[in-house]
């Protein structure tokens, strides 16, 4: 089971949104994972991902523990690491997490994947069709599908559309709806770009696996709507 597999929105809002995992189990094939994660992670920066983590460590969009008035109006906040500084400043992890926001680099990335042969699970969260696609150009072999089926209940007691399909690209619900309705009406206003406001949200997910090209997409989307 994923933590990113309720990701909200219709089809063709998530045709840039992949999600690639790889993960070892305690007890089983976790001798040596480290390394063999360091490993995907590598392969992964030639395809340039948008985004990684593995939880709490190796961010690329981290939050800032001692900000104080110089670094907010003199030096400047440190909004972002590079993949490269976030890969480098991982520690040991038996699990990691890489996005993509094109199916190419996704395709060319599993390709990687597949020669390097780690032994390790390997999950990706996409649309079903996108993954199948990009399983056989390939040569993979699916071992199993897990399906969404979305939300039950008194559907009106839910955020609205647009702040679900920001919200629910972190799986663990770190992102507050009412924080994520507050930036997108402050981008609706111009006064906050669609860059800026996706980086604050994607400070959020401690998973790394919040797409910043979907977000930023939706923004700029909704304030031409707007």
């Amino acid at each position: 089971m994923t933590n990113t597999l309720h990701r909200f929105g219709k089809p063709e809002t998530l045709e840039d949104d992949f999600i690639v995992f790889i993960m070892a189990s305690r007890g089983v094939n976790h001798e040596g994972a480290p390394e063999k994660v360091r490993l995907f992670l590598d392969a992964a920066l030639k395809y340039h991902p948008v985004n990684i983590g593995s939880g709490l460590k190796g961010l690329m969009y981290r939050p800032e523990k001692d900000l104080n008035f110089k670094k907010l109006y003199l030096e400047g906040r440190r909004e972002k690491v590079s993949a490269e500084a976030a890969v480098a400043s991982l520690e040991d992890s038996l699990y990691a997490a890489v996005v993509f926001d094109n199916r190419a680099a996704m395709e060319g990335f599993l390709k990687e994947v597949k020669t390097l042969d780690l032994g390790l699970s390997v999950n990706v969260s996409a649309l079903a069709d996108e993954v199948r696609g990009a399983c056989r150009k390939s040569g993979i072999t699916i071992h199993s599908i897990e399906y969404s089926l979305g939300f039950h209940g008194d559907l009106f007691r839910l955020p609205d559309r647009l702040v679900l399909s920001l919200t629910t690209m972190c799986g663990h619900g770190m992102i507050s709806a009412n924080f994520a309705r507050k930036l997108v009406d402050r981008v609706k206003e111009a006064r906050l770009t669609p860059e800026k406001a996706a980086g604050y949200m994607a400070k959020f997910c401690v998973c790394g696996a919040f797409n910043l090209s979907r977000a930023i997409r939706l923004l700029r989307t909704a304030r031409q709507d707007d």
